[in-house]
């Protein structure tokens, strides 16, 4: 038990379907109730799939685990109606402050435009993430059943479903699903179970964690260290998370004795080091780990999807896994509804393995640099990281060289085969493949923000006069039109801004909220092509 925390114990509750020994088939089984299977069953009951979702313990997360969460996913939790109450308990920052040995090197800032509902980072522990999103799915007990205690045991696939078998206090028993999402983390047991490939790179050294609770007037911002006087010729780590709550970091070496190092009397002076002798502080948590940069051969076997950590794993510089992981869910869902629902076929979810396999390839590319920058391996390495240290105190140009954690930023889908043809002129970065940018507009005289107008489905976002129409069709699948200037008011001019959103300017957005095609005048007959390709209806995609 944590001084600051209490877990909370979840009833194990029997089915119906083992009371009865009935074999029931169920449209989705999502297998963790982890941050990212939390996210996945609650995005489904939001586009109204019904959802089960199994995880063989009674808790939330136990111990310090993620804490920094960034925009991007904060405005997908926004979208699921959680992330207000995250972002109120959370410690939003934006400022990084890199030192080498005692002096400033490098600042950065990670918003500093203006105009975002969501902050660029929050710290929060991810106890208090879960338990939120418990929270949220109680309201929707039609649509979305939790069961605790409930362990996967095997897995056999069949043309049209999948046959589970799960272990409870009360024996095993059997149930089916159309489509199973596994997000049982890092050591998942359902890619054994399938055969699926986990490979990449183990590095060979050790970080101590420790969280701290104290009053400390340090700035709420993520300052790191290398080779401070305090921890000689290794890196460390400090911000700040709720509840008066500190997370240190420690690098320790490959050499560091994993049982002897966690103990209070080696921890306990490492902190008075950083901190000073006289810092009042109580130790919370330690934990000492290795990690490593992989993912998963194809994140789509047969009916199985994979998403978070049982996809990829990266090291914790940049904190990319978790907010990794809720953008998978936010990439998968909407495809799998068009799926069940029979407006798209099922290839278009070999997309989802296209899309999020592209994006943890470039997690894991910025997740290595920034291992291999704040752990060199050689003494050439290190001569040239402790240059650009030095260098970037005075100078410009090395500051961008600077590398203690790149820090999650969403990836593009730049080539991604959804996307529509971009041939006409426009400014900025709103691509094909982008996220979409927030901005804030007023509805009906009523403050509010683009991302909260936009929903679930597909969207016209047109600039200026629109053709009369409510919506534009292409076989099942609807794009509703939302124009600039009529339905949402764009007062401060951002939003124009942001998209280059000149006189009769027309963005199709898909249900995730990213840019699937843009034009600069409303041509019908090229938004149902667009809409086709990025619903997955064209040959191209099939």
């Amino acid at each position: 038990m944590l001084n600051t925390y209490t877990w909370p114990e979840y009833p194990y509750v029997q089915s119906q379907e083992q009371r009865t020994g009935e074999i029931k088939r169920h449209p989705v089984v999502v297998i963790g109730a982890g941050l990212v299977g939390l996210t996945a069953a609650l995005d489904c009951a939001k586009r109204g799939i019904p959802v089960v979702v199994l995880d063989d313990n009674n808790t939330v997360s136990v111990g310090s685990r993620a804490v920094c969460y960034a925009k991007r996913p904060l405005e997908i939790w926004d979208r699921l109606g959680v992330a207000d109450r995250m972002v109120e308990k959370g410690v939003s920052w934006k400022v990084g402050k890199v030192f080498f040995r005692e002096e400033l090197a490098y600042e950065f800032d990670l918003l500093p435009e203006d105009h975002h509902k969501m902050p660029a980072m929050i710290n929060l522990q991810q106890y208090y993430c879960e338990e939120y999103l418990v929270e949220e799915l109680a309201k929707y007990p039609d649509l979305i059943d939790l069961r605790w205690k409930h362990k996967l045991l095997g897995l056999t696939q069949k043309a049209d479903h999948t046959v589970l078998e799960v272990e409870t206090p009360d024996g095993v028993f059997t149930m089916e699903s159309d489509w199973m999402i596994a997000c049982d983390g890092a050591n998942s047991g359902v890619r054994d179970m399938v055969g699926a490939e986990f490979t990449g790179q183990f590095f060979q050294d050790r970080f101590l964690i420790a969280d701290v609770v104290m009053q400390a007037d340090f700035p709420t911002e993520r300052w790191f260290w290398f080779d401070p006087t305090f921890h000689k010729n290794q890196s460390a780590l400090l911000h700040k998370q709720a509840d008066d709550v500190w997370r240190l970091d420690f690098q320790m070496g490959w050499d560091a004795d994993p049982v002897e190092a966690v103990k209070p009397e080696n921890v306990i002076p490492l902190i008075k080091a950083m901190l000073g002798e006289d810092v009042e502080f109580e130790l919370e948590w330690v934990s000492i780990y290795q990690f490593a940069c992989r993912r998963i051969d194809n994140f789509r076997y047969g009916r199985v999807l994979f998403a978070g950590d049982a996809a990829h794993q990266v090291s914790p510089f940049g904190a990319r896994g978790a907010n990794t992981g809720i953008q998978d869910i936010d990439n998968l869902t909407w495809k799998l509804k068009l799926v069940i629902d029979g407006q798209a076929p099922e290839s278009l979810l070999d997309s989802y393995n296209e899309e999020r396999a592209y994006a943890a390839d470039d997690n894991l590319l910025n997740s290595t640099r920034s291992t291999d920058f704040i752990t060199p391996k050689s003494q050439s390495s290190r001569t040239f990281r402790d240059a650009v240290l030095e260098l970037s105190k005075e100078y410009e140009f090395a500051r961008p060289l600077v590398n203690s954690g790149r820090l999650s930023m969403p990836t593009p889908y730049n080539h991604s085969s959804l996307n529509g043809p971009d041939e006409d002129i426009f400014t900025g970065c709103m691509a094909p493949g982008t996220n979409c940018a927030d901005a804030p507009v007023r509805v009906k005289g009523t403050e509010s923000w683009l991302l909260n107008q936009l929903g679930d489905n597909f969207t016209l976002l047109v600039f200026g006069t629109a053709p009369s129409l409510s919506e534009v069709r292409c076989g099942e699948v609807t794009a509703t039109v939302m124009t600039v200037g009529n339905q949402i008011e764009d007062h401060t001019g951002v939003l124009t801004e942001r998209y280059d959103g000149g006189e009769g300017a027309v963005y199709l957005i898909r249900p995730d909220q990213h840019v699937a095609a843009r034009w600069r005048h409303f041509d019908e007959t090229a938004i149902v092509a667009a809409l086709a390709k990025a619903s997955g209806q064209t040959k191209e995609n099939n």
